[in-house]
């Protein structure tokens, strides 16, 4: 048995607890590829959430799994990292997530993931513990992401506006009805080539502290598998709360504005995925979302809501991490 290996019943209790906080993703984060087709009424919300969870599961077969080997490797010493700080990683992102579930706001469960793994790792082995340059790499990402995916968006507005110049107003609506079929499966299949894979390098690493895996880090097929149905499961289970207010708070949006979104969205997720780095889906849906609702004018976007999305986003990380490292140290109490 490897050194400080957890009994198999253990280790199986902290898989399903990865599982769960992929659950909670997938009620959490989730919904927000499919809020923009469902606010529009291009989908009813079950034919959504089937839509989406098909494009979240066959995403791993487009992207490969970047982002999971940058999770698993690029963030914390491996030498660090066993049972107690991967529990203490997931009960700081589940806790943040159950928290913002309540309220509806849509943070984001990857960065209170990260924030959890960071928190914990400092907690056992202070700063050294932690891969700065791959930490800089994700907090650049939580102010690129909506920024492009807002960019995206307004020029996807100005574009299909010129193009829309000589249609009827039913004819555009019609057309873009189509479209949005398909910009919000590509939204889905970013979401799920992104957010899917943290929890998979979370469980894979754990593997690799217990000895579990072979053969270098890699991912295992049942791992892919089980995070992606359990991400499925939670976007069925309870991701209205926080649709309601991506997809009709922030702006009202119209087919042609939701294809904008998802499109811009989209973009913004498969460069991030392609380049291994951990972005949070809600954070670039959203930028989109208001980039189109300014683009149209200004007042057109409800600026109280989304000053308080940005709020959660910056507090985020620290508090998750500060849960984290608390769990990590009431886990020592309790051994």
């Amino acid at each position: 048995m490897h050194p400080g290996s957890l009994p198999p019943a253990a280790l199986f209790a902290l898989v399903a607890t990865a599982l769960l906080f992929d659950f909670l993703n997938g009620m959490h984060d989730s919904s927000n590829s499919i809020a923009t087709v469902v606010s529009t009424r291009v989908l009813r919300p079950i034919t959504a959430v089937f839509w989406a969870a098909f494009f979240n599961f066959i995403a791993f077969l487009v992207f490969g799994l970047h982002v999971a080997n940058t999770v698993g490797n690029g963030l914390v010493m491996h030498g660090v990292i066993d049972a107690r700080v991967v529990f203490g990683a997931l009960a700081g992102a589940i806790a943040w997530n159950v928290i913002t579930w309540i309220f509806g706001i849509p943070s984001s469960s990857s960065h209170a993931l990260i924030g959890g793994l960071v928190g914990s790792a400092m907690a056992k082995a202070g700063p050294a513990a932690i891969h700065w340059s791959g930490l800089d790499t994700v907090a650049a990402a939580i102010l690129l992401s909506p920024l492009i995916g807002f960019l995206l968006a307004v020029g996807l507005v100005l574009a299909t506006a010129w193009l829309s110049l000589r249609e009827t107003p039913f004819a555009a609506d019609r057309r873009y009805r189509v479209l949005q079929l398909v910009s919000s499966s590509l939204l889905s299949l970013g979401h799920g080539g992104n957010d899917a894979q943290k929890t998979m390098g979370i469980i894979t690493v754990l593997l690799v502290s217990q000895g579990r895996l072979h053969g270098g880090f890699h991912v295992p097929l049942w791992v892919v598998l089980s995070c992606q149905a359990a991400m499925a499961l939670g976007t069925f289970s309870g991701g209205w709360r926080i649709v309601r207010t991506v997809g009709s708070r922030i702006t009202d949006l119209k087919p042609i504005q939701g294809f904008c979104a998802e499109t811009g969205g989209a973009l913004a997720l498969f460069g991030a995925t392609w380049l291994g780095v951990p972005v949070s889906t809600t954070h670039t849906v959203i930028g989109a979302v208001v980039g189109v609702g300014a683009a149209r004018r200004t007042s057109a976007v409800r600026w109280g809501i989304a000053r308080s999305i940005v709020v959660a986003w910056v507090v985020t990380l620290p508090a998750s991490a500060a849960v984290g490292a608390l769990c990590f140290w009431l886990a020592g109490l309790a051994r």
